[in-house]
């Protein structure tokens, strides 16, 4: 790739917390921009979960082409290197007969991966200490990995996803194997992209961001996410659904919650990832903040 920047191609990036809007506001976008989407939801590429992770239907989408929805298994292993090295890939084809393309989603880690990069100085995994962390899961349960990071890198706490065991045993073991904060090995050179990025955040008044997210989450039972939670409990191991509404839904199959408390405790832990997500994505001053309504504003700062 040239390092020179094409300014007749944009990619538009649209982030922010669950529920905010970002998949009807996505696909309003690219029919104007006649641009496809690139998911960045690092859950959604899996087929077989669809309600948990409120992947667009069919009639959602409305003839918008999205790349990376329903794209591998949850057998797979897919992580945020190979995405970097495969969206980009697919963003070079559409850039060869589209000047906009658009990405969308909450996965900070994944979007950052697109703008900026992955750190290159990241050491490779280790066996050992995986094995020692992944057993310290399985005795001790997540809470023990979440305070393990809490100690080692207290910034990074603040950023991750809590509920994700492969990423908190990853930033651990990153930390143990070099010395250093996870933190400080991601704030590496970052690299240039040949096209022009803008970045475009969405956010509400938080009471009815929670509001918003505690319907969701009743959609999602009524539409049967207790039902397809079932449907891959052999797999429940496989990182990616080591996730919010299906972990919760684990511990209701193992007895060790009841169903109400299984509901409240999805509605609580979506509301702490949302927070955790606006605290990242708050953090990068290139991006661009505005109400989900504000559609209009929205391509005009784009054109502009």
């Amino acid at each position: 790739m040239t390092s020179i920047t094409n300014h007749k191609k944009k990619l538009i990036v649209i982030v922010g917390p669950t529920a905010v809007g970002k998949t009807s506001l996505s696909i309003e976008l690219a029919k104007h921009f006649k641009a496809e989407i690139i998911s960045a939801d690092s859950r959604q590429f899996f087929k077989e979960i669809s309600i948990g992770t409120a992947k667009p239907t069919i009639q959602e989408m409305d003839g918008v082409i999205h790349h990376f929805i329903d794209s591998h298994s949850i057998k797979d292993d897919y992580n945020v290197s190979e995405f970097e090295r495969d969206a980009l890939e697919v963003i070079n084809q559409l850039f060869r007969k589209d000047n906009y393309a658009i990405v969308v989603g909450g996965s900070g880690l994944y979007i950052d991966s697109l703008c900026y990069g992955m750190d290159e100085g990241m050491p490779d995994p280790d066996k050992a200490i995986r094995d020692r962390l992944n057993n310290d899961l399985e005795i001790e349960g997540i809470v023990s990995l979440q305070n393990h990071l809490l100690k080692l890198d207290p910034e990074f706490y603040q950023k991750i996803d809590l509920n994700n065991a492969n990423r908190l045993i990853r930033a651990i073991e990153v930390c143990l194997i070099t010395g250093k904060t996870y933190t400080s090995l991601r704030k590496g050179t970052i690299k240039k992209r040949p096209f022009e990025i803008i970045r475009i955040g969405l956010e509400m008044e938080r009471n009815e961001l929670y509001q918003r997210i505690n319907q969701r989450v009743d959609f999602m039972l009524s539409d049967g996410l207790e039902e397809e939670v079932k449907s891959v409990l052999a797999y429940r191991n496989h990182n990616s659904l080591k996730t919010v509404g299906y972990r919760e839904f684990f511990s209701f199959f193992d007895n060790e919650l009841s169903y109400s408390e299984t509901i409240d405790k999805i509605k609580v832990n979506s509301r702490r990832y949302a927070k955790r997500q606006l605290t990242w994505f708050k953090k990068d001053d290139n991006t661009k903040w505005f109400l989900p309504k504000q559609a209009q504003e929205m391509i005009n700062f784009i054109e502009n």
